[in-house]
């Protein structure tokens, strides 16, 4: 599921990632590696997880890139190595992104830039089931979460009040999440080519088809117009075909049946993903937020793979928090 946006509309030295950096030498690639981010301890959750994804494009005269491909360091999600090598960019640096969930990269280059990430990841991330969770009322909202009930770019909530009134009346809370995922997954059909860069869920409502893209922003409309809290989640995910960068989403919701206390909980209307080993990269308000390339001027995409399957303990056997249970 390609995001790549155009505008808003070397020697090589391996680098130890410790903090923000910025770098500036047009003679040489840019590489990042982290090994040993976090302990892991094998006989509870192991590396369950691989990826690697590479991707080129050309700029046709010196110009700013924003990129955002790697997973995010985050609680249930453990980076145990990861290494990132960037060659072509003139200079190269790390900011937070969105919410503080990730990193993304800035780049200055003048031709071609070649982006290669490979990673091992170790997941102990409890799913609760969704439709017996409360909605949290919109006056208890934490600050961080009331940004996720508006309209943004390719999400227009606004529009679909009476929708929402005359299918999911019936329904609150994770009740209703379920239902509109269920609805969401069975009146829109996954076809690659039908939607593009300028596809908004009003659009993808109409005809009905799309990517995970697509999917991911339709739902999160119709959760945001429910008064729930919604964000559109970047990430590489086993069971997605074809496999390519994937997108799905979170709601805030009552953790207990307390609902004044919540916390974020995945959704895939694809139902493609395993989210218990889904690599998140990034979270935003839609795809606008997230993109794992936007350039701020002319650039022709050339190529991009990306591969995400299980990784083994030496005696063949998965190790991770479902076989851990």
């Amino acid at each position: 599921m390609k995001r790549a946006h155009a505008t808003p509309h070397s020697a090589s030295a391996p680098i130890t990632k410790k903090g923000p950096a910025s770098h500036a030498n047009p003679a040489l690639s840019l590489s990042f590696a982290r090994a040993g981010t976090t302990p892991v301890t094998l006989g509870i959750a192991g590396v369950s997880l691989t990826l690697s994804t590479s991707f080129a494009f050309e700029m046709d005269r010196p110009a700013d890139a924003l990129l955002q491909f790697e997973a995010a360091a985050l609680p249930g999600q453990r980076i145990i190595d990861a290494s990132t090598q960037i060659t072509g960019a003139q200079t190269i640096n790390r900011v937070a992104a969105q919410d503080a969930i990730g990193e993304r990269i800035w780049i200055h280059a003048n031709g071609r830039v070649d982006v290669r990430y490979e990673a091992k990841l170790a997941f102990d991330r409890a799913l609760r089931p969704l439709d017996g969770l409360h909605a949290v009322p919109p006056h208890r909202l934490p600050g961080d979460a009331v940004k996720f009930l508006f309209d943004s770019r390719y999400c227009h909530s606004s529009q679909f009040f009476a929708f929402l009134e005359s299918q999911f009346a019936d329904t609150t809370g994770g009740a209703r999440i379920c239902a509109i995922r269920d609805w969401v997954a069975g009146h829109v059909a996954y076809e690659p080519g039908v939607s593009g860069p300028g596809t908004t869920a009003t659009d993808t409502f109409h005809q009905r088809a799309g990517i995970c893209r697509d999917f991911a922003h339709l739902f999160v409309t119709l959760a945001r117009a429910s008064a729930i809290p919604a964000r559109y989640v970047a990430c590489y995910a086993p069971g997605v075909t074809p496999q390519d960068f994937h997108a799905l989403a979170e709601v805030y919701l009552a953790d207990t049946g307390a609902p004044s206390d919540g916390r974020w909980h995945m959704v895939d209307a694809t139902g493609m993903a395993d989210l218990a080993h889904a690599a998140i990269i990034g979270v935003g308000r839609d795809a606008g937020d997230v993109s794992f390339l936007t350039t701020f001027g002319p650039m022709r995409f050339d190529s991009s793979e990306v591969r995400v399957g299980p990784n083994k303990t030496p005696d063949g056997a998965m190790r991770d928090a479902a076989s851990a249970a």
